[in-house]
């Protein structure tokens, strides 16, 4: 996807139209079709639709009013995990968990009531016992959302005034040139979710590539912004500890000092599940096949993981692959 990408259609709650955001998106596509809707969770046209029509889907834009607010506590690299101003993606990564949630229908969501949402996060961090931080980016790659919305440049400049706390979001693009000049006052952390190329390519679709991923969190570290690595999800497919091993000698050389020095780094391998397999099947039926019966196990309702002794195993090599390069107390976790 480019900055300029343009979507096939548009459905909208009519309730978004009274927030300036809305108005915005209003004037800013106004040459599409804006079809109503009662929810952006209930589109019954799109729920129906076949596995297969989930590349045409992800072309669609979906706008409401975010009435849910609920915080999910997270113990890894952020308090709270925290509803923002979008969910879903254009992206088809062929494992994105939130497949899991939306199925087929996880297609971009923008939110327009964006002061409310970060109100409640000030008010939060503000009435806490100590330092908080939060995660705004689980639901979708707000770097992505900001080439529509601007919003994460205005959640940035506008929380760097809050007296406590602070933000921080995951992305797998590399369109940051309008965070360089914010006022950030380091009180947002950007991670950069890096993979090896040729994962990228076969199972990331419609992501940066590697090397324009690395320029972007080079670039964002010497704007200021406290960085880190999202090394995820770990696929143990065909050659992968050849091909992580170079993504770590890659890393290596192509990061800056300055990132290599303050960057912490998190590593997550991968769950899949029966609802990727279904509609990866239909969509994507040239694709790669993510699951392997003898790696993978149950893990909840439809979902797999790779077996205890196989996560040892690449959890080990990791830590050792990793240390040829880097200092592994860099290493927050790997899960």
């Amino acid at each position: 996807m480019q900055p300029n990408w343009m979507p096939k259609k548009i459905y909208y709650e009519p309730a978004s139209l009274d927030y300036e955001l809305g108005r915005t998106l209003f004037e800013k596509y106004k040459t599409l079709p804006w079809i109503p809707i009662e929810s952006h969770n209930r589109i019954e046209t799109l729920r129906k639709s076949e596995n297969s029509q989930f590349p045409e889907l992800k072309q669609y834009l979906i706008i409401g009013v975010r009435k849910t607010h609920h915080y999910t506590p997270n113990y890894k690299s952020s308090d709270f995990l925290v509803p923002y101003t979008s969910s879903g993606c254009s992206a088809m990564c062929l494992y994105c968990y939130l497949v899991c949630n939306y199925n087929k229908c996880s297609y971009l969501r923008l939110f327009v009531n964006r002061e409310q949402m970060l109100e409640k996060i000030e008010r939060t961090a503000e009435r806490a016992e100590r330092e908080l931080t939060f995660e705004i980016g689980s639901n979708s790659d707000l770097v992505l959302e900001n080439t529509i919305t601007h919003n994460l440049e205005w959640t940035i400049e506008q929380f760097a005034k809050s007296k406590r706390g602070r933000l921080t979001f995951p992305t797998k693009f590399d369109f940051v040139e309008p965070l360089l000049t914010l006022d950030h006052r380091r009180k947002t952390i950007a991670r950069m979710s890096v993979n090896p190329p040729e994962i990228i390519r076969r199972v990331e679709f419609g992501t940066a590539p590697l090397d324009r991923r690395i320029a972007a969190v080079n670039r964002l570290c010497e704007a200021g912004y406290p960085v880190g690595l999202l090394i995820a999800p770990v696929i143990l497919t065909g050659n992968w500890k050849e091909l992580y091993a170079e993504l770590f000698q890659t890393l290596a050389q192509s990061l800056s000092e300055k990132v290599k020095k303050e960057m912490f780094v998190e590593m997550i391998l991968m769950t899949y599940s029966y609802v990727h397999r279904a509609i990866n099947r239909e969509a994507f039926p040239n694709a790669i096949d993510l699951y392997d019966a003898e790696q993978m196990t149950g893990r909840g309702r439809g979902k797999y993981c790779y077996r205890p002794g196989v996560r040892t195993q690449a959890e080990e090599f990791l830590r050792s692959e990793f240390a040829k390069y880097f200092d592994p107390a860099k290493i927050l976790y790997i899960s």
